[in-house]
C-alpha cells in the first residue's frame, strides 16, 4: 500500500519561499505528498502540486467569526484535506476533543478529508497511561458517523520539535491500539513527531504505519525528497 506523506509547514513561508522550495523539490513525487501550507499561500503552492490541505478549519460553515476559515472555503481554493486537532492547536488554542470532532465533521460535510491528530504528553507517557489516554482521545475526537472518511495522525507531544522520536516498539504498540479502537480498522494511521530524513525509513517500514506527518523537515525540499524516496523503498 502506498505510504501517505503530509507536509505541515505550520506558520512558516512566504511567496518567495514557495518558489525557492519547488526549484529544489523533485516534482516527479509531488503527487505523493499532501502539502499543508499557511492558508495565505495555498494558491501559490497550488501552482506546483495538486494535493493540498489546510492546517485547521472552523467549527462553523460561515458567519460573524472574524479571522476564522471555514472548511467550505478551503474546498473553494482547492484543498482536499485539512488537519484538525494538531497538538499545537490543542495546547495553545484550547481545542478540546469536542471541538476537534466538530471540526472534523464540518470538514467531512464540506467535502474534505480530515487528518485527526491525537497524542500524549511526556507526563502521561511516564505515568504508563499513554495508550488509555490516546484511545480515549481518539474516541472523543473522531466523527460519530462510523463510515466517515478520515485519517488519524498519532503525534506524541513529547516528540514534536524536540528531536526525540518514539521507539519502533512504542509506535507499533500505540498504532495497534488505535487500530483496535477505530470504528473502521482500515483507516490509515500516520506517525508524526520529529520525523526527518534520518528516521523516516525506519518509521515508514513499520507495518502499523500508513505514512508520516512531517513538520520542520518538510520545510527543506531536499529532506522531503529523501523522505519520499524512503516511503517508496518501504513499500517494496
Amino acid at each position: 500500500m502506498e505510504k501517505i506523506i503530509v507536509a505541515n509547514w505550520k506558520m512558516n513561508g512566504s511567496r518567495e519561499f514557495v518558489m525557492e522550495f519547488f526549484k529544489n523539490f523533485n516534482n516527479n513525487t509531488a503527487n505523493q505528498i499532501i502539502f499543508c501550507p499557511p492558508t495565505l499561500y495555498i494558491n501559490t503552492v497550488k501552482e506546483y502540486v495538486s494535493l493540498i490541505g489546510g492546517q485547521d478549519c472552523s467549527v462553523h460553515n460561515s458567519g460573524a467569526f472574524t479571522g476564522e476559515i471555514s472548511a467550505s472555503m478551503l474546498v473553494d481554493v482547492g484543498c482536499r484535506y485539512v488537519i484538525v486537532g494538531h497538538s499545537e492547536r490543542r495546547q495553545y488554542y484550547q481545542d478540546s476533543n469536542e471541538i476537534v470532532r466538530a471540526k472534523a465533521e464540518q470538514a467531512i460535510n464540506s467535502g474534505l478529508i480530515p487528518i485527526i491528530c491525537i497524542g500524549e504528553s511526556q507526563e502521561i507517557r511516564h505515568s504508563n497511561k499513554a495508550i488509555e489516554y490516546v484511545v480515549e482521545q481518539l474516541s472523543a475526537s473522531v466523527p460519530l458517523n462510523k463510515h466517515a472518511n478520515y485519517l488519524v495522525a498519532y503525534e506524541p507531544i513529547w516528540a514534536i520539535g524536540t528531536g526525540l522520536t518514539a521507539t519502533s516498539d512504542d509506535i507499533i504498540e500505540m498504532h495497534n491500539a488505535i487500530y483496535k479502537a477505530l470504528p473502521n480498522p482500515t483507516t490509515p494511521i500516520l506517525y508524526g513527531g520529529s520525523v526527518n530524513k534520518d528516521n523516516a525509513y525506519t518509521i515508514l517500514s513499520l507495518p502499523a504505519v500508513s505514512g508520516v506527518l512531517v513538520g520542520g523537515a518538510s520545510l527543506r525540499s531536499q529532506d522531503l525528497n529523501h523522505i519520499v524516496a524512503f516511503s517508496e523503498q518501504a513499500m517494496l
